[in-house]
């Protein structure tokens, strides 16, 4: 599989471990609450429309993602589940959003009142959220829920079919904001529910809440980040609430093996000389990918050893020190497993003192997916 690209620098994407991470968070729900597989940013980068029909596949009922561009680009590749779109999308492209049944996130009164009516040939469906300490988007209090409603009412082709909110802190072990938020919720709910008669989904549950909280979720979760196998904080990784299997590593090739002489300096700014002779491997990744100069310092696996990254990292290359001459090709383990040896996405974004999020995301399109699955 790794000879069917060109470049010698590659991601590989196990499927297999997206459908087990599913698995193993429907173990934790009760039977009623189904999963909404969050794909938003490319998949958190691993490719969106891959990870889409794979968690479709092992369970998933519906996908959200952050903007009407991400859910275009799934009903593109046939994907024909509901698909909930998370951010405000301008009221001139609901039509759109309508034709293609994309369901459509909404919190502003004068929203409703933008929407060209008469441009609709089929009803929009709409998710209505609530800020209950978030910080971010939705109504916040209880008369700007019924004011919404009312005017939800007199607006037409379009059907409410879900309300939600988002825990700024479940992650954190210690509750005390993530209850004070439900609590806020439920209050919400119980007005919503005397003045909204129609049956709605309601959502609340990000990955870290349906990990720690899994009878609390009402209908449905959104599955994100630990979907992909990372887990939404260091403390729920130590406290094993869930078992899950990290779907992406990163790889390449040396490209050229050296030995420089002690004193010899590496890579712009001669920031690094070596201390005595030295092997030293150029790897063909670089900032330009995503890998960032602030990497400076980490490891990489050779041979199942740590290799540490020497000068300052450039564009599309970068420099190890390696223990011995290696042949030209030999593979380069950049996240993931090499023999008994594993660098994780949390020690990437551990060294980069960021979170585990970010580092998929970073990695861009410069570096070819691979998608791996054996079922």
């Amino acid at each position: 599989m790794e000879d069917a690209i060109i470049r010698e620098t590659w991601a590989e994407i196990n499927l297999d471990h997206i459908g087990y991470n599913i698995e193993q968070i429907k173990k934790k729900l009760p039977q009623k609450t189904k999963i909404v597989a969050v794909v938003k940013a490319d998949g958190y980068g691993h490719g969106s429309v891959e990870v889409a029909k794979k968690a479709i596949e092992s369970g998933a009922e519906a996908i959200a993602v952050a903007l009407l561009e991400e859910a275009l680009v799934l009903r593109k590749a046939s994907i024909q589940v509901p698909i909930l779109v998370l951010g405000r999308v301008p009221t001139k492209f609901a039509p759109l959003a309508a034709e293609q049944d994309i369901t459509l996130t909404f919190f502003q009164k004068e929203w409703l009142q933008e929407l060209e009516h008469g441009a609709f040939k089929k009803e929009l469906k709409l998710h209505m959220k609530w800020d209950t300490g978030m910080g971010r988007i939705g109504i916040t209090t209880e008369a700007e829920l019924i004011e919404l409603l009312s005017e939800l009412r007199e607006t037409q082709n379009v059907s409410l079919t879900g309300v939600y909110t988002h825990f700024a802190t479940a992650d954190e072990l210690e509750s005390m904001y993530y209850f004070k938020q439900k609590e806020c919720f439920e209050n919400m709910l119980e007005v919503f529910e005397q003045e909204w008669s129609e049956p709605v989904s309601i959502h609340i549950g990000n990955s870290a809440a349906s990990i720690r909280f899994p009878e609390n979720m009402h209908n449905c979760i959104r599955f994100g980040i630990s979907m992909y196998g990372l887990y939404p904080s260091s403390g729920i990784r130590e406290n094993g609430f869930i078992s899950l299997k990290q779907a992406f590593s990163l790889h390449s090739r040396l490209a050229h093996v050296k030995k420089v002489p002690a004193g010899r300096s590496i890579s712009y700014g001669q920031t690094y000389r070596a201390e005595e002779d030295e092997w030293i491997g150029t790897v063909p990744i670089g900032y330009g990918d995503g890998w960032i100069r602030k990497l400076k310092g980490f490891h990489v696996l050779v041979n199942g050893k740590y290799m540490s990254i020497v000068g300052r990292i450039c564009m599309d290359m970068m420099m190890i020190r390696l223990d011995q001459k290696y042949d030209v090709g030999t593979k380069v383990t950049l996240i993931g497993d090499q023999n008994n040896s594993h660098i994780s996405m949390d020690d990437v974004a551990e060294h980069l003192e960021t979170i585990n999020y970010e580092i998929p995301c970073m990695l861009n399109e410069r570096i070819p997916r691979i998608y791996i699955s054996e079922k």
